[in-house]
């Protein structure tokens, strides 16, 4: 059986100096923004399920139930902008 080579241990270098690591992105709307659409969207669908379907819009009837989701989605969709 062929023997191993004999690895060489690195050279020692010293650790660098930290860095100051810039962590804020500039988009701190995306959270709140994301947020407050989720809540709304929650909050139609509760609406329109509490008040068996007279609001928030009586007159687009289960369409409510769309809008609620649709809030939600767009709550996903700006959430992709979120770093």
């Amino acid at each position: 059986m062929p023997k191993s080579r004999i690895r060489k241990k690195a050279d020692y270098t010293p650790p660098q100096p930290k860095q100051n690591i810039k962590l804020s992105s500039g988009r701190s709307w995306v959270a709140p923004l994301m947020l407050t659409l989720f809540a709304i969207g929650i909050a139609w669908i509760v609406v329109f399920y509490v008040t068996t379907a007279e609001f928030p819009i009586e007159a687009i009837g289960n369409w409510n139930m769309v809008v609620g989701f649709g809030f939600i989605a767009v709550g996903f969709v700006v959430s992709t902008q979120w770093k």
